[in-house]
């Protein structure tokens, strides 16, 4: 089982704005004084020059435009309604945001089977919706494929049960713990895992200091160990600028590249840069406006294809 691959699902934003549905519990939002057109382009020429960026080092990019004809201003995230999995199983997730549920699209699977991928079987989380139970994808989970882990920040839109469900059915070890940042001196819940946490093959990037409990921070920290992975710590200021929403992929000649942000990468010390490049290089891209109004940033927009290629 393969850690990172070298086809990401993205999806070109067309409605792209603050969401307000999601700004409840996504303390990264933020207003901007443009009108949504304005934001919407800039949003458009982030994103194609990060698809640019991570196709000039070999990685294949399979790029959906979103849909005109529904509202759904946080498309460009798609990791956090669907994953692909390497025996052709495709899981669709349940959504906090009643307008993120329009966001999942059949036509994003026809386009990946085009492409000649195989997909064999689609596990639907959806139902939980009705019991306002929720569980974003790889937003939600942080899946180390290799050594059949998954790491789970508990939250609004992280719901216990529906995650050891998951890992049930994928045959997953959990590994649950709560994070959390400081909003108005009070402790709120990290909304996502993948904000403050990144599995690569031989490291991962985590937030410690988000997990307040010793004990759950322990029992982090022996797992990642246990599967002999370097542990690069990093602040919780650093995860305000998206230094945790990281993701290994593979360019050409397989070669392993970090990818991130602007704002991540000059975020981070001298110290964790040389960490990270004695396992592989960094690939960022500007994604300002993205991250402002989205809350969302580098990790947040690849969908990673871990699907077989249909035999000919």
């Amino acid at each position: 089982m393969q850690q990172t691959t070298n086809t990401i699902l993205m999806v070109r934003p067309v409605n792209f704005r603050m969401n307000e549905q999601t700004a409840v519990n996504n303390y990264y939002q933020e207003e901007i004084d443009l009108k949504s057109a304005e934001i919407n382009k800039q949003a458009q020429k982030e994103f194609d020059d990060y698809v640019d960026t991570l196709r000039s080092f070999g990685v294949n990019v399979v790029v959906v435009s979103d849909n005109k004809d529904f509202d759904t201003p946080d498309s460009i995230f798609p990791n956090n309604w669907i994953s692909f999995h390497a025996d052709g199983t495709v899981a669709i997730y349940p959504m906090f945001a009643e307008n993120r549920r329009l966001e999942r699209r059949e036509d994003v699977l026809e386009e990946l089977e085009k492409q000649g991928f195989f997909i064999d079987n689609i596990v639907d989380y959806t139902s939980a919706e009705e019991d306002n139970l929720f569980l974003e994808g790889t937003g939600s989970m942080i899946l180390d494929r290799e050594n059949k882990k998954a790491y789970c920040a508990l939250s609004p839109r992280a719901d216990e049960e529906l995650f050891i469900e998951f890992c049930e059915d994928f045959e997953y070890t959990p590994v649950v713990f709560i994070a959390n940042q400081t909003v108005n001196n009070t402790r709120e819940a990290i909304y996502h895992t993948n904000v403050m946490m990144c599995v690569a093959e031989t490291f991962a990037v985590v937030c410690l200091s988000s997990i307040d409990d010793k004990k759950e921070r322990k029992n982090l920290l022996k797992h990642l160990k246990e599967d002999k992975k370097q542990v690069i710590d990093i602040t919780e200021e650093q995860v305000t600028h998206f230094a945790g929403n990281m993701l290994q992929v593979r360019g050409k000649e397989d070669e392993r590249f970090l990818v991130m942000s602007q704002a991540a990468n000059n975020c981070l010390t001298d110290s964790q840069r040389a960490k990270i490049n004695n396992h592989c290089k960094i690939i960022s891209s500007s994604l300002h406006t993205i991250e402002t109004c989205g809350g969302g940033s580098a990790r947040c927009m690849m969908a990673e294809v871990f699907l077989p290629k249909e035999k000919k």
